[in-house]
């Protein structure tokens, strides 16, 4: 029977020690190819852009990801690789992608390259003039008829050669894949959705917005069956590297530090590319005086609604943990499902109800008490009304975790200590108290910097409310993450530059901070051991 057994076990290679049959293989197999298609969908990007540094280092990572899961040498690499190259992708990456944005000018007006920017200044200068070749036109799209990105299908009406034209220029397309009626119009196209009447009328706007490019000016919608093409009332003359107006003559010259066109009497066209700029973003914090009071005041309300809210929270909600740890409380079970409630309801919900509840007219707070405070209306009240409503969202996840840390400090630590003569209040400060502190001290840094970039609390109860008067984009409860938001955002043109700025400044707060509170966490262990 034995040698049967060992008869079998060699025939199965699955019941053979160190073989996981077929489907360990396989999955291998899977996911390598899933790279390799990840690694060629990435490399054409790149070599259309010419960037080698990035396509070798691209290769370099394929070949080694190879090397390392076709081997069985480095098991420990196997598993912290994958490990890693999340880290870089959604940690390391985003964080130096901000940094570099903040050494440029990156905003509206300056997005693409020079040559984006020419071509965006010529097509935004055309106008038809007599003689303007017309076309007939047919609106379609690549992807869904009401989202998807548009494209002009022309018709020339002399040699009936129909071109599909989008924002990067004009491509003829083959006649075998093009159905014209006898108007001149496409009525299919492949590799193209053509828009009905109704549809295109609801995309009108973004109809006559586009303009595509030509080499005398571009091909402007009119209506939406006809186009013509323009003449650009300004050109890009590379002699003097600017922008001449054919009209008047007057000439804007390439400003190549500034990232702009601009003219002798000083005046810049809108329409610029994205340089580096070191740090003049930084500085505009500092030398800035339209800038750095209002961010130096955003700063200071910043720092103290993260520790009221952290503060505010943790001491209501060590509080309720503590009452609801003595045994003699009866019903404790009840009472801590009716104390997490607010942190099981979705924050943003409970946000708007809150801003609702603070309403003047109509507001519960009001009704209620028998008020009639401007609640938003005031910096002082509105600073109340949000830091309220955080305690109230807040105080359950500190009740929470202040509970866990009280069931596991050993009771026979309390009851040596009022053996020892200890009152109530003693044993807490200098038994339980520090006890929960080491605890509890990680937790508080990761609350306070949760806290400090508090988006919704902000932005869904006041928006930042009350607004000066002369500075529209900095309110009075306004931090640094909802005023960065505005300025990367503002109805008054996005700075993404700035932005990136102002969040590497509050990366380096928190950072400092944090590293601060960590050090003297490690202190606190070391006296407790």
């Amino acid at each position: 029977m034995t040698a049967l057994l060992e008869r079998e076990t060699a025939s199965d290679p699955a019941q053979q020690p160190g073989r996981g049959g077929l489907t360990g293989p396989l999955l291998k197999v899977a996911l390598l190819g899933l790279v390799a298609g990840l690694a060629v969908w990435a490399a054409f990007p790149l070599v259309a852009e010419r960037a080698w540094p990035g396509l070798a280092v691209l290769a370099v990572a394929t070949a080694g990801l190879f090397y390392l899961y076709l081997t069985p040498r480095h098991v420990p690499l196997k598993y912290l690789v994958p490990g890693t190259l999340f880290l870089i992708v959604f940690q390391l990456f985003p964080v130096l992608y901000t940094a570099a944005t903040a050494f440029t000018n990156f905003s509206d007006g300056h997005r693409g390259d020079k040559q984006d920017a020419v071509v965006a200044i010529q097509t935004a200068s055309v106008t038809r003039v007599p003689g303007s070749a017309e076309y007939a036109l047919t609106v379609a799209t690549t992807g869904d008829p009401a989202t998807g990105p548009l494209t002009f299908l022309v018709t020339d009406p002399g040699t009936r050669t129909v071109s599909a034209g989008t924002a990067a220029g004009l491509e003829q397309l083959p006649s075998g894949g093009v159905s014209v009626n006898a108007a001149g119009r496409v009525t299919a196209a492949e590799g193209y959705t053509v828009l009905n009447g109704g549809q295109a009328s609801a995309r009108s706007r973004e109809i006559t917005d586009l303009a595509v490019p030509t080499a005398g000016g571009a091909i402007r919608s009119q209506g939406l069956s006809r186009a013509y093409e323009g003449k650009a009332g300004r050109a890009y003359d590379a002699g003097c590297d600017c922008i001449r107006d054919t009209t008047s003559g007057k000439t804007w010259t390439a400003d190549e530090e500034a990232g702009a066109f601009v003219a002798a009497d000083g005046e810049r066209l809108a329409q610029g590319w994205r340089v580096g700029v070191g740090l003049s973003n930084f500085g505009r914090l500092v030398t800035d005086s339209a800038v750095s009071g209002p961010f130096a005041r955003t700063l200071v309300w910043n720092l103290f609604f993260a520790v009221a809210s952290t503060g505010g929270t943790f001491v209501l909600g060590l509080a309720c943990a503590l009452a609801l740890h003595s045994p003699r409380m009866r019903g404790r079970g009840i009472y801590r499902m009716l104390l997490v409630l607010p942190y099981a309801m979705p924050s943003f919900a409970m946000l708007l109800v809150w801003r609702d509840m603070f309403n003047t007219d109509f507001g519960l707070i009001n009704n209620l008490f028998g008020l009639d405070v401007d609640w938003f209306g005031g910096a002082a009240s509105a600073r109340i009304a949000v830091i309220l409503v955080q305690l109230w969202l807040g105080y359950p996840y500190m009740f929470l975790v202040a509970t866990g840390a009280l069931q596991a400090i050993p009771p026979e630590l309390s009851e040596a200590s009022r053996l020892d003569g200890a009152s109530p209040w003693q044993s807490l400060e200098r038994v339980t108290l520090p006890l929960l502190m080491v605890a509890l001290t990680p937790l508080l840094i990761s609350s306070f910097a949760f806290n400090f970039n508090n988006f919704n609390a902000i932005y869904l109860t006041t928006d930042g409310a009350p607004f000066p008067v002369d500075n529209p984009a900095n309110g009075a409860t306004d931090l640094l993450i909802t005023y960065t938001y505005r300025l990367a955002f503002g109805g008054s043109g996005a700075q993404y530059g700035f932005a990136a700025a102002v969040s590497v400044f509050i990366f380096v707060i928190v950072a400092v901070i944090s590293a601060v509170s960590f050090r003297r966490t490690r202190r606190q262990e070391e006296v407790y051991a």
